[in-house]
């Protein structure tokens, strides 16, 4: 189901009598949960792809690959999909080092090779930038990513592509909105698909109804070569740890909690709000009763 009403897309994912698979899934498991999982996956995505019309007028797809089990996931169901045939649209992954100390350069070039999909290499030193501009003791991640995004941007432009797409889940999505309700003091999350500042790009977030919890399962059953993201250094107490341990209690004490706000957000009634921009407040006007 998507947020605003009953699936749109076909619910079933055949995964009988495929003949010759991908590369990529060549070693993958073939139980029945794996198969299970592997179908929820496909099935929740193509219903992203369909809510938020993201096939609409694109291409080629720039694939942010960062070597998480998020990142890995996504390009492998987006190969997945390809290669059914759903996906109409060219897909080249690219990983941007950042100069992280230790960073394994051989990792990703070797695998996104193994499994035959187009791919570029981006060498660029943020590292010593943030390490420059963020004052010891303070977190790097927003610094970092921005100059990553910077970076994916110009890349999916060199690259003559439509988007830049990108592996957040449902867990981003509601750790985002609760940072902004919480510290930024505005209702607003992490769109699934979203124009750029230039107007030249879109970024597009085919997992956002996929659970995190799901993702992980999946890249550890795939065995994908995952590069940890601590090489700058373990940063605790982050805005969005806090955001993701009160979201794991709520949902350990109410099962599907987070379904549930994952609809919210697309379920909005600004005239039971507070927002004048949004509503009308000073237009409305009582009546003789009918």
């Amino acid at each position: 189901m998507g947020l605003n009403g009953p699936a749109k897309v076909d619910d079933a994912v055949d995964l009988e009598g495929e003949g010759q698979l991908p590369s990529l899934f060549s070693h993958a498991p073939q139980s029945v949960g794996f198969n299970k999982l592997r179908k929820r996956l496909l099935r929740q995505v193509r219903q992203a792809l369909d809510d938020f019309q993201m096939l609409k007028g694109q291409k080629r797809w720039l694939i942010g690959v960062s070597g998480g089990k998020d990142s890995y996931s996504l390009l492998a169901i987006l190969m997945d999909l390809k290669w059914r045939g759903l996906l109409p649209v060219e897909l080249i992954a690219c990983n941007l080092d950042q100069g992280q100390p230790n960073f394994p350069k051989h990792v990703l070039p070797d695998y996104l090779r193994s499994i035959g999909v187009e791919h570029r290499i981006e060498y660029r030193d943020t590292y010593s930038i943030v390490k420059e501009k963020v004052p010891e003791g303070a977190t790097y991640c927003s610094l970092c990513s921005r100059l990553r995004r910077g970076n994916l941007y110009r890349i999916a432009r060199e690259e003559g592509c439509d988007a830049l797409v990108l592996g957040h889940h449902r867990e981003d999505i509601l750790e985002t909105f609760f940072m902004n309700f919480f510290h930024g003091g505005r209702l607003a999350g992490m769109p699934a698909k979203l124009l750029n500042d230039e107007g030249d790009l879109f970024v597009l977030r085919p997992l956002a109804y996929c659970a995190e919890d799901d993702l992980a399962r999946f890249a550890a059953a795939m065995e994908f070569p995952i590069i940890p993201c601590d090489l700058c250094g373990s940063q605790d107490g982050l805005q969005r740890n806090a955001m993701k341990a009160m979201l794991a209690e709520i949902e350990t004490r109410m099962p599907g909690r987070k379904d549930a706000m994952l609809r919210a957000l697309g379920h909005v009634n600004p005239s039971h709000l507070l927002d004048t921009r949004l509503f009308d407040f000073a237009a409305l006007a009582a009546g003789p009763n009918s």
